[in-house]
């Protein structure tokens, strides 16, 4: 179970965040507050909520935030916040934008000597990515993207399994994630969140892709750690007149020699937000299911299956900490997002005392986590195009 920061009676005060996006009706933006308010060591202080004024003033009163401190845009709060005394300013923000803003926004708070938590896709493209790669390792400050799936309790266990050799070395990953959603243009319906996904503009050169196949790329990645190496790629709009991608299946090469299988989809019938993996080794398997997320199956040859289940102590360091209520009691969506703001929250509390945080404190996607999901995205894009069987990843 989370004791509680080894630093906390140290810096006995919460740490103050700042918010870009979020605003009136936007999902993601409450996910974020209700995560970052969990554990009752984060406050949200002051925000640039929505790109109209009046509704991020809205926001701000919703939220009882001080006027002064809801802004009518993200360059507005960089230089007010900046100008505020060290006691009184945040100590990062969240960006909860679509993701055409993620890049300006993220480097000028960066510039500005703030640490930054982002949604992901982390940039528009991948010179972007690059770029702000380089802009956060000469801020030296903390950058996390928010690859939520990662807090999952029994993820960090499946991960633990794979490092401590369980399941010897891999041969195949299938990793998929279907939904239903976007089977008919509701974006063409006023649907704020399909608007937005949709349109390249805001979303970049992949939709389905850039959406939730970077979340499937990114829970194979950290789980394994294996690299890709290669991919045929086959990107698919069904929806008449969309003009992103809303399938997507794709052939994986890994540098070990594994294979792998990545399907995303938002026109799956009847299916919800049904994230699944399935590892095999030499040794042994795991499989995991984010609709049933608090069981861990464990397969090795002529044995019956094993499942591991959530708020046990035979579970690791890490699968423990990332556990709030004892077995039985289902965890899920919102504390993953919780577990990540955890760890970022106590690596920059670490910083604010001149500490070096710990191992545990540092496991949370960065900047480096995003480069590789942008250049998951360009290769795709790029194998998808071409007429070649395999595409090698874009460096």
């Amino acid at each position: 179970m989370i004791s509680g920061s080894s630093t906390g009676a140290a810096f006995n005060r919460k740490l103050r965040m700042g918010m870009i996006g979020g605003g009136p009706g936007a999902f993601i933006g409450e996910v974020h507050r209700k995560a970052a308010r969990m554990d009752g060591k984060i406050e949200v202080v002051a925000g640039a909520f929505d790109i109209e004024p009046a509704k991020s003033k809205q926001m701000g009163e919703e939220l009882n935030i001080d006027p002064k401190r809801t802004y009518d845009d993200y360059k507005e709060m960089v230089k007010k916040e900046a100008k505020l005394p060290a006691e009184e300013r945040v100590d990062f923000v969240t960006i909860t934008t679509p993701n055409n803003w993620h890049f300006p926004i993220a480097k000028a708070f960066l510039e500005a000597g703030f640490n930054v938590i982002c949604e992901k896709p982390m940039t528009m493209d991948l010179k972007e990515a690059k770029d702000l790669q380089k802009v956060v390792k000469a801020s030296g400050k903390v950058f996390a993207l928010m690859h939520n799936y990662t807090g999952y309790p029994m993820v960090k266990q499946a991960r633990y399994m794979v490092q401590t050799g369980k399941l010897g070395k891999i041969h195949k990953i299938v990793v998929e994630y279907p939904q239903d959603w976007l089977l008919t243009r509701i974006e063409l319906e006023g649907q704020k969140q399909a608007a937005w996904r949709t349109d390249p503009k805001q979303a970049g050169a992949g939709g389905c892709l850039g959406d939730i196949g970077s979340h499937a790329e990114n829970l194979a990645n950290y789980i394994t750690g294996l690299e890709i190496e290669e991919m045929c790629v086959d990107l698919t709009t069904f929806a008449p007149g969309r003009l992103l991608d809303d399938d997507a299946n794709i052939l994986l090469h890994y540098t070990n020699g594994a294979r792998g299988v990545l399907h995303a989809s938002q026109v799956a019938t009847g299916q919800e937000n049904n994230l699944g993996i399935r590892i095999w080794g030499e040794k042994g398997a795991l499989e995991w299911h984010q609709e049933h997320p608090n069981y861990l199956y464990f397969y090795q040859p002529n044995e019956p299956v094993h499942i591991y289940r959530r708020g046990h102590g035979y579970l690791c360091e890490a699968t423990q900490r990332a556990t709030r209520l004892p077995s039985g009691h289902p965890e899920a969506f919102f504390e993953a997002f919780a577990n990540i703001y955890l760890n970022v929250s106590e690596t920059i509390r670490s910083g604010l005392l001149g500490e070096k945080p710990t191992e545990l404190q540092l496991d949370f996607p960065t900047v480096d986590d995003g480069l590789r999901g942008m250049a998951f995205i360009a290769t795709a894009v790029e194998s998808s195009k071409s007429n070649k069987k395999w595409t090698k990843m874009l460096a």
